[in-house]
């Protein structure tokens, strides 16, 4: 830098979240977002209600619940991503969109069990819903990054400060002549 000293003032600082929610990766992850909801449709409205007939009873019922809990996963990923997008391209504030977000839900919801019914599960169907949990863990983690609350500044005093104030309440006022701490 040839000798320059530089400053950042907070003005100038540039958040990772912010470069990250509208960079590649944001348009990458929205794309594929996008892909998977095509994909599953595809899937559980053609070959999967095909393969969702030839089950026996209970496997048909875990199917049919995992089939649900995909379509929910991944509308509210969508719904998600369509919110963020509005956001990055200027259609929202991200003030709006945080209080649109409330209609989101990006709850984590696992898989029915690894058991011997959903084992019985077309393979297809195992394979999308396990894309879409490591889909939505991604969403969930940027999610958190962007709406994360930063925590308020403690009224109380930290670390030898906190120790000088419980001495100060336990042993009265200061006292005259009394070497005091900073």
């Amino acid at each position: 830098m040839g000798g320059q000293v530089v400053s950042f003032t907070a003005a100038r600082t540039l958040s990772f979240v912010d470069r990250l929610k509208t960079s590649g990766a944001f348009k990458d992850l929205f794309r594929e977002g996008m892909a998977m909801v095509e994909e599953s449709a595809a899937y559980l409205d053609g070959p999967g209600r095909d393969e969702a007939k030839a089950l026996l009873r209970a496997p048909a019922l875990a199917y049919a619940t995992e089939s649900m809990r995909l379509t929910t996963r991944l509308m509210q990923m969508a719904s998600w991503l369509l919110l963020q997008r509005a956001v990055n391209e200027g259609e929202m504030s991200q003030t709006q969109a945080a209080a649109e977000k409330h209609k989101v839900r990006l709850s984590r919801l696992e898989l029915a069990a690894q058991s011997d019914i959903y084992d019985q599960l077309p393979e297809r169907l195992r394979e999308l819903c396990e894309r879409s949990l490591r889909l939505q863990s991604r969403i969930i983690h940027l999610d958190g990054s962007i709406y994360a609350k930063t925590p308020p500044v403690s009224p109380e005093p930290q670390g030898v400060e906190a120790q000088f104030a419980r001495l100060r309440a336990a042993f009265g006022p200061r006292r005259e002549g009394v070497p005091q701490p900073n």
